[in-house]
Protein backbone atom coordinates (compact mmCIF):
# COMPACT_ATOMS: atom_id res chain seq x y z
CA UNK A 1 0.00 0.00 0.00
CA UNK A 2 2.81 2.40 0.84
CA UNK A 3 4.49 1.75 -2.52
CA UNK A 4 1.17 2.29 -4.29
CA UNK A 5 0.65 5.61 -2.55
CA UNK A 6 4.19 6.70 -3.41
CA UNK A 7 3.70 5.69 -7.06
CA UNK A 8 0.36 7.49 -7.20
CA UNK A 9 1.92 10.59 -5.68
CA UNK A 10 4.74 10.53 -8.22
CA UNK A 11 2.26 10.11 -11.07
CA UNK A 12 0.20 13.06 -9.85
CA UNK A 13 3.35 15.13 -9.49
CA UNK A 14 4.52 14.25 -13.01
CA UNK A 15 1.10 15.06 -14.42
CA UNK A 16 1.08 18.44 -12.68
CA UNK A 17 4.54 19.24 -14.04
CA UNK A 18 3.47 18.21 -17.57
CA UNK A 19 0.32 20.34 -17.34
CA UNK A 20 2.35 23.30 -16.13
CA UNK A 21 4.89 22.76 -18.93
CA UNK A 22 2.30 22.58 -21.70
CA UNK A 23 0.39 25.55 -20.30
CA UNK A 24 3.52 27.67 -20.10
CA UNK A 25 4.57 26.68 -23.62
CA UNK A 26 1.13 27.47 -25.04
CA UNK A 27 1.09 30.91 -23.39
CA UNK A 28 4.63 31.62 -24.59
CA UNK A 29 3.62 30.81 -28.18
CA UNK A 30 0.60 33.12 -27.92
CA UNK A 31 2.76 35.99 -26.62
CA UNK A 32 5.30 35.46 -29.40
CA UNK A 33 2.52 35.51 -32.00
CA UNK A 34 1.09 38.68 -30.48
CA UNK A 35 4.43 40.48 -30.72
CA UNK A 36 5.00 39.27 -34.28
CA UNK A 37 1.47 39.85 -35.60
CA UNK A 38 2.02 43.28 -37.20
CA UNK A 39 5.23 42.11 -38.90
CA UNK A 40 3.52 38.96 -40.15
CA UNK A 41 0.51 40.76 -41.60
CA UNK A 42 1.99 44.00 -42.89
CA UNK A 43 3.88 44.12 -46.16
CA UNK A 44 7.11 45.97 -46.76
CA UNK A 45 8.65 45.26 -43.34
CA UNK A 46 12.37 46.00 -43.39
CA UNK A 47 14.71 43.06 -42.63
CA UNK A 48 16.24 44.89 -39.65
CA UNK A 49 12.79 45.53 -38.21
CA UNK A 50 11.85 41.88 -38.69
CA UNK A 51 14.97 40.75 -36.83
CA UNK A 52 14.22 43.08 -33.92
CA UNK A 53 10.65 41.81 -33.77
CA UNK A 54 11.86 38.20 -33.71
CA UNK A 55 14.21 38.97 -30.83
CA UNK A 56 11.47 40.76 -28.88
CA UNK A 57 9.03 37.90 -29.53
CA UNK A 58 11.54 35.33 -28.27
CA UNK A 59 12.34 37.39 -25.17
CA UNK A 60 8.66 37.89 -24.38
CA UNK A 61 7.94 34.20 -24.91
CA UNK A 62 10.85 33.18 -22.68
CA UNK A 63 9.73 35.50 -19.90
CA UNK A 64 6.16 34.19 -20.00
CA UNK A 65 7.32 30.56 -20.14
CA UNK A 66 9.57 30.93 -17.10
CA UNK A 67 6.87 32.80 -15.21
CA UNK A 68 4.11 30.25 -15.86
CA UNK A 69 6.28 27.18 -15.51
CA UNK A 70 7.24 28.13 -11.98
CA UNK A 71 5.02 26.99 -9.15
CA UNK A 72 4.62 30.51 -7.83
CA UNK A 73 4.70 33.77 -9.83
CA UNK A 74 7.36 36.44 -9.46
CA UNK A 75 6.12 39.23 -11.75
CA UNK A 76 2.73 38.46 -13.29
CA UNK A 77 -0.12 39.34 -10.95
CA UNK A 78 -3.42 37.47 -10.56
CA UNK A 79 -1.98 34.39 -12.24
CA UNK A 80 -4.29 32.12 -10.23
CA UNK A 81 -7.34 34.38 -10.59
CA UNK A 82 -8.69 33.87 -14.11
CA UNK A 83 -9.87 35.48 -16.31
CA UNK A 84 -7.92 38.60 -15.29
CA UNK A 85 -4.84 38.01 -17.46
CA UNK A 86 -6.81 36.23 -20.17
CA UNK A 87 -9.05 39.24 -20.56
CA UNK A 88 -6.10 41.60 -20.82
CA UNK A 89 -4.35 39.43 -23.37
CA UNK A 90 -7.50 38.84 -25.39
CA UNK A 91 -8.37 42.53 -25.63
CA UNK A 92 -4.81 43.52 -26.58
CA UNK A 93 -4.47 40.69 -29.11
CA UNK A 94 -7.80 41.58 -30.72
CA UNK A 95 -6.76 45.24 -30.98
CA UNK A 96 -3.38 44.44 -32.51
CA UNK A 97 -4.96 42.02 -34.97
CA UNK A 98 -7.70 44.46 -36.02
CA UNK A 99 -5.31 47.36 -36.50
CA UNK A 100 -2.85 45.14 -38.40
CA UNK A 101 -5.59 43.97 -40.75
CA UNK A 102 -6.77 47.54 -41.30
CA UNK A 103 -3.23 48.72 -42.07
CA UNK A 104 -2.76 45.76 -44.40
CA UNK A 105 -5.86 46.85 -46.25
CA UNK A 106 -4.13 50.02 -47.43
CA UNK A 107 -1.92 47.93 -49.72
CA UNK A 108 -3.86 44.65 -50.06
CA UNK A 109 -7.56 45.49 -49.71
CA UNK A 110 -10.20 42.81 -49.36
CA UNK A 111 -13.72 42.58 -47.97
CA UNK A 112 -12.60 41.96 -44.37
CA UNK A 113 -10.09 44.82 -44.38
CA UNK A 114 -12.61 47.22 -45.84
CA UNK A 115 -15.26 46.24 -43.27
CA UNK A 116 -12.82 46.61 -40.36
CA UNK A 117 -11.58 49.94 -41.71
CA UNK A 118 -15.13 51.29 -41.94
CA UNK A 119 -16.00 50.08 -38.44
CA UNK A 120 -12.75 51.47 -37.01
CA UNK A 121 -13.32 54.83 -38.69
CA UNK A 122 -16.82 55.06 -37.21
CA UNK A 123 -15.52 54.19 -33.73
CA UNK A 124 -12.79 56.84 -34.06
CA UNK A 125 -15.33 59.47 -35.13
CA UNK A 126 -17.66 58.54 -32.26
CA UNK A 127 -14.86 58.94 -29.70
CA UNK A 128 -13.49 62.11 -31.27
CA UNK A 129 -15.39 64.70 -29.26
CA UNK A 130 -14.06 67.79 -27.44
CA UNK A 131 -11.61 67.04 -24.60
CA UNK A 132 -11.71 63.28 -25.24
CA UNK A 133 -8.44 61.31 -25.21
CA UNK A 134 -8.84 60.65 -28.94
CA UNK A 135 -9.21 64.37 -29.66
CA UNK A 136 -6.13 65.15 -27.56
CA UNK A 137 -4.21 62.50 -29.48
CA UNK A 138 -5.07 64.26 -32.74
CA UNK A 139 -4.08 67.64 -31.32
CA UNK A 140 -0.55 66.39 -30.65
CA UNK A 141 0.01 65.89 -34.39
CA UNK A 142 1.94 68.59 -36.27
CA UNK A 143 -0.08 71.06 -38.32
CA UNK A 144 1.59 69.74 -41.46
CA UNK A 145 0.10 66.25 -40.97
CA UNK A 146 -1.98 65.21 -43.96
CA UNK A 147 -5.71 64.57 -43.67
CA UNK A 148 -5.17 60.89 -44.48
CA UNK A 149 -2.67 60.51 -41.62
CA UNK A 150 -5.02 62.33 -39.24
CA UNK A 151 -7.84 59.95 -40.21
CA UNK A 152 -5.55 56.95 -39.69
CA UNK A 153 -4.47 58.14 -36.23
CA UNK A 154 -8.09 58.85 -35.30
CA UNK A 155 -9.11 55.37 -36.38
CA UNK A 156 -6.23 53.64 -34.55
CA UNK A 157 -6.75 55.68 -31.37
CA UNK A 158 -10.50 55.06 -31.46
CA UNK A 159 -10.14 51.31 -31.91
CA UNK A 160 -7.51 50.97 -29.18
CA UNK A 161 -9.27 53.22 -26.69
CA UNK A 162 -12.69 51.72 -27.46
CA UNK A 163 -11.36 48.19 -26.96
CA UNK A 164 -9.79 49.20 -23.64
CA UNK A 165 -13.16 50.57 -22.49
CA UNK A 166 -14.88 47.31 -23.48
CA UNK A 167 -12.22 45.37 -21.55
CA UNK A 168 -12.88 47.43 -18.42
CA UNK A 169 -16.65 47.04 -18.71
CA UNK A 170 -16.35 43.28 -19.12
CA UNK A 171 -14.07 43.09 -16.08
CA UNK A 172 -16.51 45.13 -14.00
CA UNK A 173 -19.30 42.72 -14.95
CA UNK A 174 -17.11 39.75 -13.99
CA UNK A 175 -16.27 41.34 -10.64
CA UNK A 176 -19.76 42.43 -9.66
CA UNK A 177 -22.03 39.82 -11.22
CA UNK A 178 -19.81 36.73 -11.24
CA UNK A 179 -18.12 37.29 -7.86
CA UNK A 180 -14.56 37.38 -9.13
CA UNK A 181 -12.17 36.08 -7.83
CA UNK A 182 -13.87 33.74 -5.34
CA UNK A 183 -16.71 32.20 -7.33
CA UNK A 184 -14.95 28.92 -8.10
CA UNK A 185 -11.91 28.79 -5.82
CA UNK A 186 -10.34 30.40 -2.79
CA UNK A 187 -8.22 33.48 -3.43
CA UNK A 188 -4.66 33.63 -2.11
CA UNK A 189 -3.50 37.23 -1.84
CA UNK A 190 0.20 36.51 -1.54
CA UNK A 191 0.67 34.34 -4.64
CA UNK A 192 -1.64 36.49 -6.78
CA UNK A 193 0.04 39.77 -5.80
CA UNK A 194 3.77 38.92 -5.83
CA UNK A 195 4.75 42.60 -6.19
CA UNK A 196 2.52 43.79 -3.35
CA UNK A 197 4.32 44.50 -0.06
CA UNK A 198 1.85 44.07 2.80
CA UNK A 199 4.38 45.14 5.44
CA UNK A 200 4.64 48.78 4.35
CA UNK A 201 2.09 51.46 5.16
CA UNK A 202 0.38 50.00 8.22
CA UNK A 203 -2.76 47.91 7.89
CA UNK A 204 -3.00 45.89 4.69
CA UNK A 205 -6.50 47.22 3.99
CA UNK A 206 -5.26 50.80 4.04
CA UNK A 207 -2.41 49.92 1.70
CA UNK A 208 -4.72 48.09 -0.69
CA UNK A 209 -7.05 51.07 -0.67
CA UNK A 210 -4.24 53.52 -1.39
CA UNK A 211 -2.82 51.40 -4.20
CA UNK A 212 -6.29 51.00 -5.67
CA UNK A 213 -6.94 54.74 -5.65
CA UNK A 214 -3.52 55.53 -7.15
CA UNK A 215 -3.92 52.98 -9.95
CA UNK A 216 -7.43 54.10 -10.86
CA UNK A 217 -6.52 57.79 -10.77
CA UNK A 218 -3.38 57.37 -12.89
CA UNK A 219 -5.18 55.05 -15.29
CA UNK A 220 -7.88 57.64 -15.83
CA UNK A 221 -5.48 60.57 -16.26
CA UNK A 222 -2.73 59.02 -18.40
CA UNK A 223 -4.68 58.95 -21.71
CA UNK A 224 -5.12 62.71 -21.29
CA UNK A 225 -1.64 63.49 -19.98
CA UNK A 226 0.44 61.47 -22.46
CA UNK A 227 -0.68 63.37 -25.61
CA UNK A 228 -0.23 66.66 -23.79
CA UNK A 229 3.27 65.62 -22.70
CA UNK A 230 4.23 64.53 -26.21
CA UNK A 231 2.90 67.82 -27.60
CA UNK A 232 4.94 69.77 -25.05
CA UNK A 233 8.06 67.77 -25.94
CA UNK A 234 7.48 68.01 -29.70
CA UNK A 235 10.97 69.39 -30.12
CA UNK A 236 12.45 66.21 -28.63
CA UNK A 237 10.03 63.64 -30.03
CA UNK A 238 9.67 63.04 -33.77
CA UNK A 239 5.92 62.58 -33.98
CA UNK A 240 6.07 61.82 -37.69
CA UNK A 241 8.01 58.65 -36.93
CA UNK A 242 5.00 57.04 -35.23
CA UNK A 243 2.78 57.45 -38.30
CA UNK A 244 4.24 54.33 -39.93
CA UNK A 245 1.96 51.29 -39.53
CA UNK A 246 3.92 49.26 -36.96
CA UNK A 247 4.92 52.16 -34.68
CA UNK A 248 1.37 53.53 -34.85
CA UNK A 249 -0.17 50.19 -33.87
CA UNK A 250 2.07 49.70 -30.84
CA UNK A 251 1.95 53.36 -29.80
CA UNK A 252 -1.83 53.41 -29.75
CA UNK A 253 -2.01 50.05 -27.95
CA UNK A 254 0.42 51.17 -25.26
CA UNK A 255 -1.35 54.53 -24.91
CA UNK A 256 -4.73 52.85 -24.44
CA UNK A 257 -3.98 49.61 -22.61
CA UNK A 258 -1.37 50.62 -20.04
CA UNK A 259 -3.83 53.04 -18.35
CA UNK A 260 -6.69 50.55 -18.74
CA UNK A 261 -4.57 47.84 -17.11
CA UNK A 262 -3.84 50.19 -14.22
CA UNK A 263 -7.56 50.78 -13.76
CA UNK A 264 -8.17 47.02 -13.85
CA UNK A 265 -5.50 46.52 -11.20
CA UNK A 266 -7.09 49.23 -9.06
CA UNK A 267 -10.53 47.63 -9.37
CA UNK A 268 -9.06 44.22 -8.51
CA UNK A 269 -7.24 45.50 -5.44
CA UNK A 270 -10.37 47.29 -4.25
CA UNK A 271 -12.27 44.03 -4.65
CA UNK A 272 -9.62 42.16 -2.65
CA UNK A 273 -9.80 44.73 0.14
CA UNK A 274 -13.58 44.19 0.25
CA UNK A 275 -13.07 40.44 0.57
CA UNK A 276 -10.51 40.84 3.36
CA UNK A 277 -12.76 43.28 5.20
CA UNK A 278 -15.72 40.89 4.94
CA UNK A 279 -13.60 38.00 6.18
CA UNK A 280 -12.44 40.06 9.16
CA UNK A 281 -16.04 40.89 10.06
CA UNK A 282 -16.96 37.20 9.99
CA UNK A 283 -13.92 36.33 12.09
CA UNK A 284 -14.74 39.03 14.66
CA UNK A 285 -18.39 37.97 14.77
CA UNK A 286 -17.38 34.33 15.28
CA UNK A 287 -14.94 35.32 18.02
CA UNK A 288 -17.65 37.33 19.78
CA UNK A 289 -20.08 34.42 19.49
CA UNK A 290 -17.52 32.00 20.88
CA UNK A 291 -16.80 34.38 23.76
CA UNK A 292 -20.46 34.65 24.64
CA UNK A 293 -20.87 30.87 24.53
CA UNK A 294 -17.82 30.40 26.80
CA UNK A 295 -19.12 32.97 29.28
Amino acid sequence: MLRQRIAAGQFEGNRAVFARLTGAFFRAVLIALLVATPSLLLSGVAPDTAQIVIILAMLSAGLVFVEYFGKSPSIIEFRFAPPYNRLRFGALAATVLILSLIMRGTTEPNALNILLSYAGTQVGLALDFPYSPVRLTLLMLPETTSAADVATVRMAAGVAYGMSIVMLLVFLVIVRLFWWPVRRRAFNVWINLPLFDPTGGGDVLNKLGRDSSVNISLGFLLPFLVPAGIKAASGLVDIQSILSPQPLIWTMCIWAFVPATMIMRGIAMNRISELIRAKRRRAYAQADADGLQTA
